[in-house]
C-alpha cells in the first residue's frame, strides 16, 4: 500500500477511524487499537479509543493480536471483537450479530460470508489465553479457532457486508467500484 494501511483513506476518512467507528457504533466500549508501524502517525488519528502498542508487531498480526488481549484482560470486558482493519466493507451489523451470540452464550463465534469464515472474530474472556498461545506469525486466532470447532459459532454475515481486504492499492480501487456499484444499484 506504500505505507501503513490504518493511514489509508477511502472515501476521505482512514482505515483506522473507520474502524474505530464501526465497533464503537455497535456497542463496544472499550475499543482498542494495536498499533506498530508508524505508530507515531497512526495513534493521534484513534481519538475515542484506548490505543496499544504492539513492540513486536514486525513479526505478524499474532504479535497484534496478542498485544490487544493483554490489554483487554486488564478491563472488566467479558468477550471481545477483532476486527482488521483493512477490511472496511465489514459493518456494524455483522459485528451486532457477533455480539448477540455472545449473549446466547457463545465462547467463539466467527462472521462466514457465502459459507467462508472470515473476519470479525468474537472471543470469549475465557478463551484470551489460549488464542495468545496459539497467535503466532500472521495467524491471529486462526489456528485456535481451527483446534477448537467445537467451540465455534458460525454468524451468517453474508447479507449485511463484505470481507473484502485491500492488500494494494488495486484492492482499493477495486473495493471502491464495487463497492459504489452496490450502493448504486
Amino acid at each position: 500500500m506504500g505505507g501503513p494501511k490504518a493511514l489509508v483513506e477511502l472515501e476521505g476518512e482512514p482505515l483506522v477511524r473507520r474502524g474505530i467507528a464501526l465497533l464503537a457504533g455497535a456497542g463496544c466500549d472499550p475499543v482498542v487499537v494495536v498499533v506498530g508501524a508508524a505508530a507515531s502517525e497512526v495513534v493521534p488519528l484513534c481519538e475515542g479509543a484506548q490505543v496499544v502498542l504492539a513492540p513486536d508487531w514486525h513479526l505478524g498480526m499474532g504479535a497484534s493480536l496478542r498485544a490487544g488481549l493483554t490489554a483487554l484482560a486488564r478491563t472488566p470486558s467479558t468477550a471481545c471483537v477483532v476486527a482488521l482493519v483493512d477490511q472496511p466493507l465489514v459493518t456494524g451489523e455483522a459485528v451486532e450479530r457477533l455480539v448477540a451470540s455472545s449473549a446466547a452464550g457463545a465462547v467463539a463465534a466467527v462472521a462466514t460470508y457465502d459459507g467462508r469464515q472470515r473476519n470479525p472474530v468474537l472471543l470469549d474472556r475465557s478463551v484470551w489465553p489460549g488464542v495468545a498461545t496459539a497467535a503466532v506469525g500472521d495467524a491471529g486466532a486462526r489456528a485456535w479457532l481451527r483446534d477448537h470447532p467445537h467451540l465455534v459459532v458460525e454468524v451468517d454475515c453474508s447479507d449485511v457486508g463484505s470481507p473484502d481486504d485491500v492488500d494494494t492499492p488495486e484492492d482499493l480501487h477495486a473495493l471502491m467500484d464495487t463497492h459504489l456499484r452496490r450502493e448504486g444499484s
